[in-house]
């Protein structure tokens, strides 16, 4: 265990100060860490984007956080995108969360698996007037690795210009 239990509380509580200081009509989007390759057959540890993990708790790779306050469906003003997790890939990659695993988690009611964001993004891109995107923005920052939110943001931009 990385870290003992947190309460779910607490990152209702940071999506909600987040979402306080959100433009009207805009949305989020958080995306998790790269598992990092290191040889043929070895990774890295993996390490979670701190973004997303202060807003749910989730601490899994391929896991993707919208937030989206004013959204007009209730049910997609927080998202939780996850990775689909089976037997198969607790044994060979680990356990990952479950839909209700994730909700204990995070307090996010709605999780969709990862394979539905691109139809689910696609509906409430069509209705927010602002995105928010998560980026490294300090002028001393000379990333020469391309992230996974580096990905994100440039797929996005092409389906969303």
């Amino acid at each position: 265990m990385k870290y003992h239990k947190i309460d779910k509380e607490l990152f209702i509580k940071n999506r909600k100060n987040f979402a306080a200081k959100m433009l009207p009509s805009s949305l989020a989007v958080f995306n998790s860490n790269d598992i990092y390759p290191i040889g043929a057959d070895s990774t890295l540890p993996f390490q979670q984007n701190r973004d997303i993990f202060y807003l749910s708790g989730v601490d899994q790779e391929e896991s993707v956080l919208v937030i989206f306050p004013d959204c007009p469906n209730p049910k997609h003003r927080e998202i939780l995108f996850l990775k689909e997790t089976n037997e198969h890939i607790a044994v060979w990659e680990g356990e990952k969360l479950t839909k209700e695993k994730a909700f204990e988690t995070s307090g996010i009611k709605t999780v969709y698996w990862l394979q539905d964001l691109d139809k689910i993004l696609f509906e409430i891109m069509t209705q927010c007037d602002t995105v928010y995107i998560n980026t490294n923005e300090h002028y001393r920052a000379n990333v020469e690795t391309e992230t996974r939110e580096d990905r994100f943001t440039k797929k996005l931009k092409n389906r969303f210009p």
